[in-house]
């Protein structure tokens, strides 16, 4: 005998013994992964270990949009709704479809296949469910995966459901919409990179103030507010709608304790404004250049300015002057004091009024010894404050001292210049946050160009004349 036919004899009779492999037998209610070999016209043919075929009907798996989820070697989660070993059938669905008998829906419940379901009527405790003629029940909670605040939108929609509880001889049945969507969920999340860092593609299911549910392919994530867009203005109902498709990056991953029941799920937070352009690339923030904003928010250390959009800088409250931050909305032209792009950080004071957007103000504060007018904007105990007229800000603003006003020691400082009193003063200091005023040097200045003004005029005359002219008075 020939090696060959060694082989083949030994081959025989490993198959006659039981040794070669057997299908695994398949019941129904199972819950199977296979891959798209073939997509017909009605039919998709799916390969489920290597040895055995199933087939599921094309109408059963359409979107809402009429398109099939599928091609061909995807993979593909599903239920089985028959099997027949004898026949070599098994075919797959999402669900039995409306059971009609309560022998169906008691068999649902023991395989755990979901079923077909339309919504009568909403009640207290949550929805009437019609299953082809048997009546269930499903509660609120399990309505949806999220808190479902008003039910009655569902009314009239035929859904999927798991039959959760069979009693009273099928008089008493009760459903899970909920339970068939973290199921969903859950065999989902295998099939998707939901690390830190990936983008996805999904679509928008939800939107709240507080930011907006995207579904990527049976997990859900959140996108906050604060990752919406880079502009804080922006309210999230603005900038998406449910089923826009968005493309996302999984900032975190979290498991967190269910609301309800033990266990964890797991709580996903999106970003939008991680792919977005960085709006500080090519802004123009030169030191001194004069910008049109918008007061976007306002707190007690000063107020926030957009000037571009998602770009933002700081109005610190000693800038602000005597009137305090104007209102949200308000259009305020200011000039960058101060950048730190790393940090994106932005410090701005007001714009003087004859500064023009666009122009680079080169020096916002006066010259030592100049003498300037200005308005009383506050009154200390050692002092007050004037801002300067032509300037805004701290930049402008100086410190007349007590030694300085021109007063007697003890006068009442309100009385005598009470807030919105003008005044000339000399300017004695400058720097930053360092200028100081003087009323009784411009006092004093000014007295002094009285006196040389007076003593001018009873000097000696411009001109004293022809050499002829002063002899005539003169005896020889």
């Amino acid at each position: 005998m020939s090696d060959q036919d060694r082989e083949d004899s030994f081959a025989a009779m490993f198959e006659r013994e039981g040794g070669a492999p057997k299908k695994r037998r398949i019941r129904v209610g199972e819950r199977v992964e296979g891959v798209v070999v073939q997509i017909g016209k009605d039919s998709v043919f799916v390969e489920l270990d290597g040895k055995q075929q199933a087939f599921l009907e094309v109408v059963d798996w359409r979107l809402p949009d009429g398109t099939f989820p599928f091609k061909e070697g995807d993979k593909v989660t599903a239920s089985v709704i028959e099997a027949d070993d004898r026949r070599g059938i098994v075919r797959l669905g999402k669900s039995l479809g409306r059971p009609g008998n309560i022998g169906m829906v008691e068999q649902a419940k023991s395989s755990g296949v979901a079923v077909e379901g339309k919504v009568t009527g909403v009640n207290k405790g949550g929805l009437d469910v019609d299953l082809g003629g048997v009546r269930a029940f499903c509660p609120i909670s399990q309505i949806d995966s999220r808190r479902t605040e008003d039910a009655s939108g569902f009314v009239g929609q035929s859904l999927q459901f798991l039959v959760t509880d069979v009693k009273d001889g099928g008089r008493n049945v009760v459903v899970s919409r909920r339970a068939l969507l973290e199921r969903e969920a859950q065999e989902s999340a295998a099939k998707v990179d939901v690390t830190p860092g990936a983008i996805l593609k999904g679509t928008v299911t939800g939107v709240r103030d507080f930011g907006a549910f995207v579904d990527l392919g049976g997990v859900e994530g959140m996108i906050p507010r604060s990752e919406i867009s880079h502009d804080r203005g922006v309210a999230v109902g603005d900038a998406l709608k449910p089923g826009d498709v968005v493309e996302v990056q999984v900032r975190d991953v979290k498991e967190v304790p269910r609301e309800k029941g033990t266990g964890t799920t797991r709580k996903i937070t999106l970003s939008l404004k991680a792919l977005a352009a960085d709006p500080w690339e090519g802004l123009d923030l030169g030191l001194g250049r004069v910008l049109e904003g918008t007061v976007t928010r306002t707190t007690e250390f000063g107020a926030f300015v957009r000037i571009a959009p998602g770009v933002e800088g700081l109005v610190h409250v000693s800038e602000l002057g005597r009137g305090g931050a104007p209102g949200e909305g308000t259009p305020l032209r200011v000039v960058v004091k101060k950048v730190d792009r790393e940090a994106k950080k932005i410090s701005l004071v007001p714009a003087p009024d004859d500064a023009a957007v666009g122009s680079t103000v080169s020096n916002v504060g006066v010259a030592v010894n100049a003498i300037v007018q200005g308005t009383v904007e506050r009154i200390e105990t050692y002092g007050i404050f004037v801002q300067i007229d032509g300037t805004k800000g701290r930049a402008g603003r100086g410190l007349v001292p007590n030694a300085e006003l021109g007063v007697p020691r003890g006068t009442d400082l309100r009385k005598a210049f009470p807030e919105g009193t003008r005044v000339t003063a000399k300017v004695l200091e400058t720097g930053e946050g360092r200028l100081r005023l003087s009323i009784k040097g411009a006092m004093a200045d000014e007295e002094r160009a009285d006196f040389e003004r007076a003593r001018s005029k009873g000097a000696a005359p411009a001109s004293l004349g022809t050499f002829a002219d002063l002899l005539k008075g003169r005896k020889l």
